[in-house]
């Protein structure tokens, strides 16, 4: 026989070790799975080996109540968990929330009317649907719209429930629930009760969003024949200490958002669901007094796949202040537990547990809730049941109860949920609480949003921010109200620049991340494209109206202009009406503006205004009417026209300046002018990039 050589012999073993893989499945040497962990991998709209069919997952899961989610900030999405939550233990509706994105929407005839259809849609920007509500929009807005029953009316079985989250400073105020009602009423389907409608605007959106639903469950337990029941605490979530991992465990989450952040191996497509951790380039302070700060700051993306263009937003993902996730801790009675490991796993089927697991305490508070976060008044309702004393429980009792109350006590003191459980318990644990609650009750910490103040041209691989640090002296509260992303910025700023130990007014921050990954010095961000540009001929003349920060895309376009004009490039004139109080104390970018005037010339010029220099206050309207002569000729050139900054107040009023301008030097009626502004909006001549 044959003698037999090393190909052989690695040939018998190959097919040795495949026939046991066949008969033990792998099991001999497979990775045993962590049945309580979830990764939070990149997710994208539709997982792997999900229906993207509405009624077959309702059925799947013996529902009859699906509430869909349009959200940008997770407010809806917290509203819908929160219907969804309400809906089950008031009424008994089986109930699950849906992120829009991650169904199709042709088989909605097919939802027979014994079930009924939730649309929670926030409206973003300037009339536009959030990210994940994009294409349910423009499917149910379709003029040929398709369904698979070919019914008529095509919705006719369908019955729904509708609330929008909008401002009404800005121009298409809660357009998207409006728009898509109407869609609804027109293919023929049943709304139960009104379209609600909540005005960040106005400070309102809680308190309409609670004035709304009462009515609307009173209509739908009518319509479908519900009973209401005593409500009882059923938690969506459990929580599971797990005792034989440790915070130095691997496969522990200490903040890291999916799976590939834990394995040090993230890649692309960054996004929303999956942050780049991006190096600070540079940082520095663009005000000159002592108790004010704008930072300046420039994010390399070179080393990722992230790309940008001029007048788009990048996404900071910040983390909690380090006292108040030590408030946090200690009124709960978890500070000794905060580094204990726990698995959080869903209790109900349609379920999602926000974060990865397993993962600490600290963890979850620090980087995944909102808990610096105005409380809500229906949530101190729900956990008055778990007060430590009776006069407690009487007063989280009354503060949910009374609205006039709840305003006077909390809310203009923005007091989040760890002080005012301080505040009512008087120094007392609140440690009854199911951690659960906090889970569903606390809306995930989300991504703040900021516009690009550089030029994709001049640098293509570093995002600039211009951002001031927000600080705010309440009545009645000791401490000044700090924005959480802002101070985060601030502290990375002071460690970029040489402190140690930075903590601007008072605050901490882990501003290395989780296991140290992000070394002081690297920030996680994501890029949102926006319909913020500049036109595409070059030679179009521009108007820029951007006080304060919202000079920053303003800074961007001009950065373009100066590129494109080195580049040999010909451009058109721009203006630029920036306003802050003081020449000396918060003129943003001063010696960028002069240099803007040498290589353009007589095609830019700076218009400003300092409100607090004269005997009386100038803000850019006023020096926008001061200049009706040539703002009117530069709009008869086709000039288009951007507004960044405040929406409540300057941008109303910049756009009824606008008017007026049209108005007088053109010899038309102010009705006529409103409608050419309104026009030249439409076609993108006049664009904002505005906040309240």
């Amino acid at each position: 026989m044959a003698e037999l050589d090393t190909l052989d012999l690695l040939v018998l073993v190959a097919i040795l070790l495949g026939t046991v893989a066949y008969f033990t499945k792998g099991k001999l040497w497979a990775v045993t799975k962590d049945p309580l962990a979830s990764s939070m991998g990149n997710t994208s709209s539709a997982p792997a080996g999900k229906t993207r069919n509405i009624l077959h997952k309702m059925e799947e899961q013996g529902k009859n109540c699906i509430i869909f989610y349009g959200s940008q900030t997770g407010t809806a999405e917290d509203y819908a968990s929160r219907l969804a939550k309400e809906g089950k233990s008031r009424f008994g509706l089986e109930t699950m929330i849906a992120d829009l994105e991650e169904y199709d929407f042709d088989n909605l005839d097919t939802i027979p009317n014994d079930k009924v259809v939730f649309f929670v849609l926030a409206t973003y920007g300037e009339g536009e649907p959030t990210d994940n509500a994009v294409d349910f929009y423009g499917f149910i807005t379709n003029e040929d719209v398709n369904f698979t029953q070919g019914n008529e009316p095509a919705l006719g079985n369908l019955n729904y429930v509708a609330f929008g989250l909008g401002n009404n400073t800005y121009e298409h105020y809660n357009s998207m629930v409006r728009n898509v009602d109407k869609a609804l009423q027109n293919l023929g389907a049943h709304r139960i009760g009104d379209a609600g409608e909540g005005d960040d605007g106005a400070g309102t959106m809680e308190e309409d969003f609670l004035a709304w639903k009462e009515p609307m469950w009173t209509a739908l337990a009518e319509k479908m024949g519900l009973e209401e029941r005593e409500v009882v605490y059923e938690p969506v979530f459990s929580i599971v200490e797990r005792e034989g991992l440790t915070k130095e465990s691997p496969e522990v989450y200490l903040g890291e958002p999916n799976k590939m952040h834990l394995d040090g191996t993230a890649k692309g497509p960054f996004n929303a669901h999956n942050p780049y951790i991006a190096p600070i380039a540079q940082s520095y302070e663009l005000f000159s007094v002592k108790d004010r700060n704008c930072i300046h700051m420039d994010i390399d993306i070179s080393a990722s796949n992230l790309n940008y263009q001029t007048g788009d937003h990048i996404a900071i993902w910040p983390t909690n202040p380090g006292d108040e996730v030590d408030r946090f801790m200690n009124v709960l009675g978890l500070s000794d537990k905060r580094h204990t490991v726990v698995s959080v796993k869903a209790l109900e089927a349609t379920a999602k547990v926000p974060f990865p697991t397993p993962t600490t305490y600290d963890a979850i508070v620090r980087y995944h809730m909102e808990i610096c976060a105005p409380v809500s008044r229906q949530f101190l309702a729900q956990l008055a049941a778990f007060a430590p004393d009776a006069e407690s429980k009487a007063e989280m009792t009354k503060l949910g109860a009374e609205k006039d109350y709840f305003h006077e006590k909390i809310s203009v003191h923005h007091l989040n949920i760890a002080r005012v459980l301080d505040i009512v318990g008087k120094g007392q644990k609140w440690s009854n609480i199911p951690f659960s609650a906090f889970i569903e009750g606390i809306n995930k910490l989300q991504p703040r949003y900021y516009s690009i103040s550089s030029s994709s041209l001049e640098q293509p691989k570093k995002i600039s921010i211009t951002a001031v640090v927000e600080s705010a002296q309440l009545p009645g509260r000791d401490d000044p109200f700090r924005g959480v992303a802002t101070n985060y910025l601030l502290a990375l700023k002071q460690k970029q620049n040489g402190d140690p130990e930075p903590s601007p007014f008072g605050l901490t921050y882990e501003i290395t991340g989780p296991r140290n990954k992000y070394d002081g010095i690297h920030v996680p961000v994501h890029v949102r494209h926006s319909n913020f540009k500049l036109p595409s001929d070059p030679t179009k003349p521009i108007i820029c109206i951007g006080p304060g920060t919202g000079v920053a895309p303003m800074r961007g376009f001009i950065r373009e202009r100066l590129q494109q004009a080195k580049n040999g490039v010909k451009v058109g004139k721009t203006l630029l009406f920036f306003g802050c109080r003081n020449s000396t104390e918060d003129f943003m970018y001063k010696d960028e503006w002069e240099e803007a005037k040498q290589v353009l010339g007589d095609n830019f010029e700076l218009i400003t205004a300092f409100s607090r220099e004269g005997p009386k206050k100038v803000y850019v309207q006023h020096r926008l009417k001061e200049r009706a002569v040539e703002i009117n000729q530069l709009l008869e050139q086709k000039a288009y026209f951007y507004v960044c900054g405040d929406a409540a107040n300057m941008a109303r009023e910049v756009n009824a300046v606008l008017g007026h301008i049209i108005s007088e030097q053109r010899g038309i009626p102010e009705a006529k002018a409103e409608e050419i502004v309104k026009s030249m909006r439409a076609t993108n001549q006049y664009q904002e990039d505005v906040w309240s």
